[in-house]
Protein backbone atom coordinates (compact mmCIF):
# COMPACT_ATOMS: atom_id res chain seq x y z
CA UNK A 1 0.00 0.00 0.00
CA UNK A 2 1.23 3.45 -0.79
CA UNK A 3 -0.21 6.07 1.44
CA UNK A 4 0.15 9.83 1.17
CA UNK A 5 0.56 11.92 3.58
CA UNK A 6 -0.29 16.35 4.14
CA UNK A 7 1.53 17.49 6.75
CA UNK A 8 4.59 16.90 8.61
CA UNK A 9 3.30 18.10 12.39
CA UNK A 10 3.18 15.59 14.78
CA UNK A 11 -0.26 14.44 13.93
CA UNK A 12 0.93 13.67 10.89
CA UNK A 13 4.52 12.25 11.27
CA UNK A 14 2.76 9.15 13.42
CA UNK A 15 0.71 8.92 11.08
CA UNK A 16 3.43 8.24 8.49
CA UNK A 17 5.27 6.20 10.98
CA UNK A 18 1.96 3.77 11.54
CA UNK A 19 2.17 3.28 7.83
CA UNK A 20 5.80 2.44 7.66
CA UNK A 21 5.59 0.30 10.51
CA UNK A 22 2.79 -1.29 9.05
CA UNK A 23 4.97 -2.15 5.98
CA UNK A 24 3.57 0.52 3.75
CA UNK A 25 5.59 3.31 1.09
CA UNK A 26 4.62 6.84 2.44
CA UNK A 27 5.14 10.01 0.34
CA UNK A 28 5.04 12.69 3.00
CA UNK A 29 4.03 16.38 1.89
CA UNK A 30 5.03 19.43 3.58
CA UNK A 31 4.48 22.75 2.70
CA UNK A 32 7.37 24.44 5.03
CA UNK A 33 10.98 23.21 4.89
CA UNK A 34 9.62 21.69 8.00
CA UNK A 35 7.10 21.71 10.65
CA UNK A 36 6.61 25.05 12.16
CA UNK A 37 3.23 25.28 13.90
CA UNK A 38 2.05 23.62 17.18
CA UNK A 39 3.92 20.72 17.22
CA UNK A 40 7.15 22.55 18.00
CA UNK A 41 5.81 25.40 20.19
CA UNK A 42 4.43 23.25 22.97
CA UNK A 43 6.08 22.07 26.00
CA UNK A 44 6.75 18.11 24.98
CA UNK A 45 4.62 17.28 27.44
CA UNK A 46 3.09 13.56 27.68
CA UNK A 47 0.06 14.78 29.66
CA UNK A 48 -1.82 12.32 30.93
CA UNK A 49 -2.72 13.41 34.28
CA UNK A 50 -5.47 16.17 33.58
CA UNK A 51 -7.13 14.11 30.37
CA UNK A 52 -11.11 13.47 30.64
CA UNK A 53 -11.85 9.77 31.70
CA UNK A 54 -13.27 7.37 28.57
CA UNK A 55 -12.13 7.56 25.80
CA UNK A 56 -9.40 10.68 26.17
CA UNK A 57 -8.15 8.79 29.18
CA UNK A 58 -7.37 5.39 27.38
CA UNK A 59 -6.16 7.58 24.32
CA UNK A 60 -3.85 9.06 26.29
CA UNK A 61 -2.86 6.16 28.53
CA UNK A 62 -2.37 4.34 24.89
CA UNK A 63 -0.14 6.89 23.36
CA UNK A 64 1.89 7.10 26.64
CA UNK A 65 3.34 3.23 26.34
CA UNK A 66 3.75 3.95 22.20
CA UNK A 67 5.59 6.81 23.10
CA UNK A 68 8.05 5.28 25.44
CA UNK A 69 8.36 2.58 22.46
CA UNK A 70 9.25 4.95 19.87
CA UNK A 71 11.74 6.84 22.26
CA UNK A 72 13.32 3.55 23.24
CA UNK A 73 14.00 3.08 19.19
CA UNK A 74 14.67 6.86 18.49
CA UNK A 75 16.93 7.71 21.13
CA UNK A 76 16.74 11.27 19.71
CA UNK A 77 13.23 12.32 21.25
CA UNK A 78 14.85 12.58 24.07
CA UNK A 79 11.81 10.28 26.02
CA UNK A 80 11.83 10.93 29.68
CA UNK A 81 9.43 9.45 32.09
CA UNK A 82 9.46 12.21 34.66
CA UNK A 83 5.90 12.20 36.21
CA UNK A 84 4.26 15.71 37.05
CA UNK A 85 3.93 18.17 40.45
CA UNK A 86 1.07 20.27 41.12
CA UNK A 87 2.18 21.89 43.77
CA UNK A 88 -1.41 23.01 45.95
CA UNK A 89 -1.42 25.85 48.85
CA UNK A 90 -4.84 26.60 50.98
CA UNK A 91 -7.37 23.92 51.85
CA UNK A 92 -9.70 24.95 48.79
CA UNK A 93 -6.66 23.24 46.30
CA UNK A 94 -5.97 20.61 48.62
CA UNK A 95 -9.30 19.26 48.10
CA UNK A 96 -9.13 19.60 44.19
CA UNK A 97 -6.35 17.51 44.72
CA UNK A 98 -8.00 14.60 47.35
CA UNK A 99 -10.70 14.63 45.13
CA UNK A 100 -8.64 13.83 42.01
CA UNK A 101 -6.87 11.09 44.22
CA UNK A 102 -10.76 9.71 44.65
CA UNK A 103 -11.27 8.98 40.46
CA UNK A 104 -11.77 5.38 40.09
CA UNK A 105 -9.05 6.15 37.36
CA UNK A 106 -6.72 7.68 39.50
CA UNK A 107 -4.23 4.52 39.90
CA UNK A 108 -4.08 4.26 36.03
CA UNK A 109 -3.16 7.96 36.23
CA UNK A 110 -0.48 7.00 38.63
CA UNK A 111 -1.71 10.43 40.88
CA UNK A 112 -0.48 10.42 44.74
CA UNK A 113 -0.38 13.42 47.09
CA UNK A 114 3.15 13.95 48.31
CA UNK A 115 3.68 16.27 51.45
CA UNK A 116 6.11 18.90 50.78
CA UNK A 117 9.17 17.29 52.06
CA UNK A 118 8.25 14.19 49.70
CA UNK A 119 7.42 16.10 46.81
CA UNK A 120 11.24 17.82 47.09
CA UNK A 121 12.75 14.28 47.38
CA UNK A 122 11.26 13.95 43.99
CA UNK A 123 12.27 17.25 42.29
CA UNK A 124 14.41 19.22 44.85
CA UNK A 125 14.21 22.39 42.27
CA UNK A 126 11.30 22.95 44.25
CA UNK A 127 12.51 25.11 47.40
CA UNK A 128 9.42 27.66 47.40
CA UNK A 129 6.26 27.50 50.44
CA UNK A 130 3.29 24.99 49.54
CA UNK A 131 1.44 22.56 51.77
CA UNK A 132 1.26 19.11 49.40
CA UNK A 133 2.20 18.40 45.73
CA UNK A 134 -0.36 15.94 43.46
CA UNK A 135 2.36 13.59 42.01
CA UNK A 136 1.23 11.81 38.75
CA UNK A 137 3.41 9.16 37.32
CA UNK A 138 2.33 8.23 34.57
CA UNK A 139 3.41 12.21 32.73
CA UNK A 140 6.19 12.65 30.57
CA UNK A 141 8.55 14.65 27.95
CA UNK A 142 9.91 14.12 24.51
CA UNK A 143 11.47 17.67 22.81
CA UNK A 144 9.26 19.24 20.51
CA UNK A 145 12.01 21.32 18.40
CA UNK A 146 13.18 18.45 17.51
CA UNK A 147 10.96 14.94 18.05
CA UNK A 148 9.38 15.38 14.12
CA UNK A 149 13.21 16.11 13.02
CA UNK A 150 14.22 12.45 15.25
CA UNK A 151 11.10 10.97 13.67
CA UNK A 152 11.90 11.75 9.88
CA UNK A 153 15.49 10.09 10.48
CA UNK A 154 14.13 7.39 11.61
CA UNK A 155 11.66 7.01 9.27
CA UNK A 156 13.98 7.66 6.14
CA UNK A 157 16.11 4.60 7.17
CA UNK A 158 13.13 2.31 6.43
CA UNK A 159 13.61 2.87 2.05
CA UNK A 160 9.97 2.97 2.00
CA UNK A 161 9.57 6.69 3.19
CA UNK A 162 9.87 9.78 1.03
CA UNK A 163 9.75 13.51 2.45
CA UNK A 164 8.50 16.60 -0.21
CA UNK A 165 9.13 19.78 1.37
CA UNK A 166 7.92 22.93 0.33
CA UNK A 167 5.03 21.88 -1.25
CA UNK A 168 1.38 22.93 -0.70
CA UNK A 169 -1.06 20.62 -1.29
CA UNK A 170 -3.72 22.87 -3.74
CA UNK A 171 -6.35 20.19 -4.65
CA UNK A 172 -7.75 16.80 -4.16
CA UNK A 173 -7.72 15.26 -7.55
CA UNK A 174 -9.95 12.07 -7.72
CA UNK A 175 -9.85 9.27 -6.05
CA UNK A 176 -6.57 8.96 -3.74
CA UNK A 177 -4.57 11.46 -5.19
CA UNK A 178 -3.68 15.54 -4.64
CA UNK A 179 -1.91 17.95 -6.43
CA UNK A 180 0.40 20.49 -5.10
CA UNK A 181 1.80 23.76 -6.32
CA UNK A 182 4.57 22.66 -8.26
CA UNK A 183 1.85 20.93 -10.47
CA UNK A 184 2.59 17.44 -9.23
CA UNK A 185 -0.03 14.89 -8.53
CA UNK A 186 0.76 12.46 -6.32
CA UNK A 187 -1.66 9.21 -5.87
CA UNK A 188 -1.55 6.63 -3.42
CA UNK A 189 -4.23 3.60 -1.87
CA UNK A 190 -5.05 6.40 0.87
CA UNK A 191 -4.68 10.10 1.53
CA UNK A 192 -4.31 11.56 5.07
CA UNK A 193 -4.90 15.46 5.55
CA UNK A 194 -3.33 16.27 8.87
CA UNK A 195 -3.21 19.93 8.25
CA UNK A 196 -3.32 20.93 11.62
CA UNK A 197 -4.63 24.89 12.37
CA UNK A 198 -4.55 25.23 8.48
CA UNK A 199 -8.21 25.11 8.48
CA UNK A 200 -9.18 27.05 5.39
CA UNK A 201 -8.22 26.85 1.64
CA UNK A 202 -8.02 22.94 0.91
CA UNK A 203 -9.28 21.97 3.98
CA UNK A 204 -12.45 24.21 3.36
CA UNK A 205 -12.99 23.28 0.11
CA UNK A 206 -13.10 19.28 1.07
CA UNK A 207 -14.50 19.71 4.25
CA UNK A 208 -16.66 22.57 4.48
CA UNK A 209 -17.05 24.17 7.84
CA UNK A 210 -15.45 21.46 10.39
CA UNK A 211 -16.26 21.73 14.06
CA UNK A 212 -12.93 22.91 14.48
CA UNK A 213 -11.70 25.98 16.32
CA UNK A 214 -8.42 27.55 16.12
CA UNK A 215 -6.59 28.63 19.44
CA UNK A 216 -3.61 30.87 20.12
CA UNK A 217 -1.26 30.67 22.95
CA UNK A 218 1.59 32.06 24.42
CA UNK A 219 4.67 30.88 25.83
CA UNK A 220 8.31 30.95 26.67
CA UNK A 221 11.60 29.63 27.36
CA UNK A 222 14.61 30.24 29.70
CA UNK A 223 18.28 30.12 29.91
CA UNK A 224 19.56 26.89 32.03
CA UNK A 225 18.64 26.45 35.22
CA UNK A 226 21.46 25.22 36.16
CA UNK A 227 20.10 22.23 38.16
CA UNK A 228 17.79 19.95 37.31
CA UNK A 229 13.52 20.01 37.45
CA UNK A 230 12.81 16.22 37.52
CA UNK A 231 9.34 16.61 36.83
CA UNK A 232 6.92 18.81 35.12
CA UNK A 233 5.29 21.27 37.34
CA UNK A 234 1.87 22.72 37.17
CA UNK A 235 0.03 24.93 38.99
CA UNK A 236 -3.58 24.71 40.59
CA UNK A 237 -4.65 26.92 37.71
CA UNK A 238 -4.46 23.67 35.72
CA UNK A 239 -7.53 22.10 37.55
CA UNK A 240 -9.51 24.84 36.54
CA UNK A 241 -8.57 23.91 32.91
CA UNK A 242 -7.96 20.14 33.11
CA UNK A 243 -11.32 18.08 32.93
CA UNK A 244 -9.96 15.28 35.15
CA UNK A 245 -10.48 17.77 38.22
CA UNK A 246 -14.17 18.60 37.33
CA UNK A 247 -15.54 18.04 40.76
CA UNK A 248 -17.40 19.77 44.08
CA UNK A 249 -14.25 20.64 45.17
CA UNK A 250 -13.07 21.93 41.99
CA UNK A 251 -16.95 24.36 41.97
CA UNK A 252 -15.55 25.41 45.74
CA UNK A 253 -12.19 26.56 44.47
CA UNK A 254 -14.09 28.32 41.58
CA UNK A 255 -16.03 30.21 44.06
CA UNK A 256 -14.32 30.66 46.83
CA UNK A 257 -10.56 30.98 45.20
CA UNK A 258 -10.81 33.76 42.42
CA UNK A 259 -7.82 33.12 39.75
CA UNK A 260 -5.12 36.42 39.77
CA UNK A 261 -6.63 39.09 37.08
CA UNK A 262 -4.31 38.32 34.76
CA UNK A 263 -4.57 34.64 34.54
CA UNK A 264 -8.02 35.06 34.70
CA UNK A 265 -8.27 37.37 31.80
CA UNK A 266 -5.16 35.55 29.87
CA UNK A 267 -7.19 32.00 30.48
CA UNK A 268 -3.89 30.71 32.07
CA UNK A 269 -2.63 27.86 33.61
CA UNK A 270 1.65 27.17 34.59
CA UNK A 271 2.54 24.88 32.97
CA UNK A 272 6.85 23.99 32.91
CA UNK A 273 8.97 21.38 31.54
CA UNK A 274 12.55 21.32 31.40
CA UNK A 275 14.69 20.96 28.09
CA UNK A 276 17.50 18.67 27.57
CA UNK A 277 19.83 21.94 27.31
CA UNK A 278 18.82 22.71 31.04
CA UNK A 279 16.20 25.32 29.98
CA UNK A 280 12.71 25.40 30.74
CA UNK A 281 9.83 25.97 29.21
CA UNK A 282 7.14 27.91 30.61
CA UNK A 283 3.58 28.86 29.89
CA UNK A 284 0.63 29.23 28.85
CA UNK A 285 -2.33 31.63 27.82
CA UNK A 286 -5.49 30.50 25.55
CA UNK A 287 -7.46 32.88 23.17
CA UNK A 288 -9.84 32.23 21.56
CA UNK A 289 -11.59 34.95 19.30
CA UNK A 290 -10.83 35.78 16.03
CA UNK A 291 -8.85 37.51 14.57
CA UNK A 292 -6.31 36.77 17.18
CA UNK A 293 -3.70 39.55 18.03
CA UNK A 294 -0.36 40.08 16.31
CA UNK A 295 2.02 40.46 18.90
CA UNK A 296 2.52 39.17 22.50
CA UNK A 297 1.97 41.18 25.12
CA UNK A 298 4.17 40.90 28.51
CA UNK A 299 0.92 40.56 31.77
CA UNK A 300 0.86 36.51 31.27
CA UNK A 301 4.94 36.62 30.90
CA UNK A 302 5.67 38.35 34.08
CA UNK A 303 2.34 36.49 35.89
CA UNK A 304 3.83 33.10 35.10
CA UNK A 305 7.48 34.35 35.98
CA UNK A 306 6.12 35.46 39.62
CA UNK A 307 4.51 31.76 40.48
CA UNK A 308 7.53 29.92 39.14
CA UNK A 309 9.82 31.90 41.19
CA UNK A 310 7.37 31.39 44.23
CA UNK A 311 7.60 27.42 43.26
CA UNK A 312 11.75 27.11 43.10
CA UNK A 313 11.90 29.62 45.75
CA UNK A 314 14.65 31.80 43.03
CA UNK A 315 14.71 33.76 40.61
CA UNK A 316 14.23 32.35 37.00
CA UNK A 317 16.60 32.81 34.63
CA UNK A 318 17.09 35.06 31.89
CA UNK A 319 14.01 34.88 29.07
CA UNK A 320 15.71 33.54 26.08
CA UNK A 321 12.82 33.03 23.71
CA UNK A 322 9.56 34.45 23.56
CA UNK A 323 6.68 33.03 21.21
CA UNK A 324 3.17 32.68 20.24
CA UNK A 325 1.12 29.20 18.86
CA UNK A 326 -2.15 28.27 17.11
CA UNK A 327 -3.16 24.99 17.41
CA UNK A 328 -6.72 23.23 16.03
CA UNK A 329 -9.31 22.17 18.39
CA UNK A 330 -12.49 20.36 18.28
CA UNK A 331 -15.64 22.38 19.50
CA UNK A 332 -16.60 19.70 21.06
CA UNK A 333 -13.83 19.30 23.29
CA UNK A 334 -14.83 16.10 24.75
CA UNK A 335 -14.04 14.71 21.33
CA UNK A 336 -10.48 13.42 21.37
CA UNK A 337 -9.65 14.31 17.52
CA UNK A 338 -12.24 15.26 14.14
CA UNK A 339 -11.82 12.46 11.79
CA UNK A 340 -13.07 12.52 8.49
CA UNK A 341 -13.50 11.20 5.34
CA UNK A 342 -13.65 13.67 2.78
CA UNK A 343 -13.68 11.99 -0.51
CA UNK A 344 -12.92 8.61 -1.98
CA UNK A 345 -9.58 7.15 -0.29
CA UNK A 346 -9.09 10.97 1.23
CA UNK A 347 -9.19 11.61 5.20
CA UNK A 348 -8.90 14.50 7.79
CA UNK A 349 -7.56 14.29 10.75
CA UNK A 350 -7.30 17.56 12.69
CA UNK A 351 -8.68 19.41 16.19
CA UNK A 352 -6.77 17.47 18.70
CA UNK A 353 -6.53 20.67 20.75
CA UNK A 354 -3.55 20.64 22.93
CA UNK A 355 -3.45 17.30 23.44
CA UNK A 356 -1.54 16.87 19.78
CA UNK A 357 1.12 16.17 21.24
CA UNK A 358 0.20 14.00 24.18
CA UNK A 359 -1.97 11.62 21.80
CA UNK A 360 -0.72 11.89 18.34
CA UNK A 361 0.86 7.95 18.17
CA UNK A 362 -2.63 6.82 19.39
CA UNK A 363 -4.62 9.22 17.27
CA UNK A 364 -2.38 8.04 14.33
CA UNK A 365 -3.44 3.68 15.00
CA UNK A 366 -6.62 4.78 15.76
CA UNK A 367 -6.78 5.72 12.11
CA UNK A 368 -4.20 3.22 10.18
CA UNK A 369 -6.83 0.59 12.35
CA UNK A 370 -9.73 2.45 10.97
CA UNK A 371 -8.49 2.32 7.63
CA UNK A 372 -7.54 -1.12 7.24
CA UNK A 373 -4.07 -0.49 6.84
Amino acid sequence: MKVIVVGAGVVGTMHAWQAVERGHEVVHIEREAEARGASLRNFGQIWVSGRAGGEELDTALRARELWEGIGARVPELGFRAIGSLTPVRGGLELAVAEAALARPDAAARGYKLLTPDEARAVNPALRGAFDAALWCERDAAVEPRTAQLALREALLASGRYTFLPHREVREVVGENAVRDDHGDTHTGDAVVLCTGAWLSGLVREVAGEIPVRRVRLQMMQTDPLGEPLTTSVADADSFRYYPAYASPALDALNAGQAQDPTAAAHKMQLLMVQRLDGGLTIGDTHEYEHPFAFDTVEDPYEHLTRVVESFLGRPLPRVRRRWAGVYAQCTDTTRVVHRQQVRDGVWLVTGPGGRGMTCSPAIAETTANELGW
